[in-house]
């Protein structure tokens, strides 16, 4: 039997680079996303099915789940923005929350026995107050956006926990590479801006510190986790997956203008106040478990990325 996969999101950054990962497996996929016009990102492929749909819809979900068989669920779909969540909090909680709730909800409806690996985020657990977050922390946001991570992880435990479902939970830290199509997120913007040589303008204090991970890192994390929650007896599996890569945004900016030969240009504006000042995640019981670590070096995982946005610049 060809193994058949359910991505969401699957035309964001990390949704690429796992339907891609999964595509070399030979196993067929199925990507639902509302952004139909971006399936020009993947080659045309006989096992790739695209659906053009949003999971805030229940009865789409519905169908979708119960047409097709398949083998897990990889829910990454998500408004994903902080400052997007900021201006416009209930569409950020109605995307975040009840997106992930539709699935939980039909799973358990309609006694599906699919594994649901849930994209959640290090910012689920608030403000870092020690030297790193563990699984077993108290998820403690306060931010629109990482409150509706941190909402949706609780409900992924509380499905599995109630009903039994198998779920898996993946907390990343930042994820950077090529097909990331929010421009303003820190590596598409410095970039961006030293291609068309303008002036990158910091929206923070530039002073805030994050784990770093290039996002071929992050899919085969989530490969490794399926093939975990199907041979395990657990029905509930949570994963950091981190680097030691720990920067503040003025250090990947200034890193970015080196690699890329070019006069620092910048202006700090530090007017984006309500972000999380420091986050470090604990990435050892992946490492000890799934036998997960990170193998891309930050330089050349940079110079990837800036070599996307390089050729792919006519299409942004």
């Amino acid at each position: 039997m060809n193994k058949k996969f359910l991505v969401t999101g699957g035309f964001g950054l990390l949704g690429v680079s796992l339907v891609n990962l999964l595509l070399k497996k030979k196993y067929k996929v199925v990507i639902l996303d509302y952004k139909y016009k971006r399936k020009h990102f993947f080659k045309k492929n006989k096992n790739l099915i695209i659906i053009k749909g949003n999971f805030t819809n229940k009865k789409t979900v519905e169908k979708i789940l119960l047409k097709n068989k398949f083998q897990c669920i990889f829910h990454l779909g998500a408004q994903t923005q902080v400052l997007k969540g900021l201006k416009n909090p209930y569409n950020t909680y109605k995307v975040n929350v009840i997106g992930t709730l539709n699935f939980l909800e039909t799973l358990r409806n309609k006694n599906l026995q699919i594994p649901f690996i849930y994209s959640s985020s290090d910012k689920a657990y608030g403000e870092l107050e020690k030297k790193f977050y563990l699984e077993t922390d108290k998820l403690n946001a306060n931010y629109p956006y990482d409150t509706s991570k941190s909402s949706s992880d609780l409900i992924c435990q509380s499905y599995s926990k109630t009903y039994k479902l198998k779920v898996g939970i993946i907390r990343s830290a930042n994820i950077f590479g090529g097909y990331d199509l929010n421009l303003n997120r820190i590596f598409p913007d410095t970039i961006l801006s030293i291609l068309k040589n303008k002036q990158l303008i910091i929206r923070s204090s530039g002073k805030q510190k994050r784990d770093y991970i290039y996002v071929e890192d992050v899919s085969n994390a989530y490969y490794s986790l399926y093939k975990y929650l199907i041979k395990s007896s657990n029905n509930l599996k949570v994963y950091n997956i981190g680097s030691k890569y720990n920067l503040t945004t003025l250090q990947i900016v200034k890193k970015i203008y080196q690699i890329m030969k070019k006069p620092e240009n910048f202006v700090i504006k530090n007017y984006s106040k309500a972000e999380i000042q420091n986050q470090r995640l604990n990435y050892n019981k992946i490492k000890r478990e799934l036998k997960w670590k990170p193998k891309f070096n930050l330089k050349l995982s940079i110079i990837k990325t800036i070599n996307w946005y390089k050729n792919n610049l006519n299409k942004l």
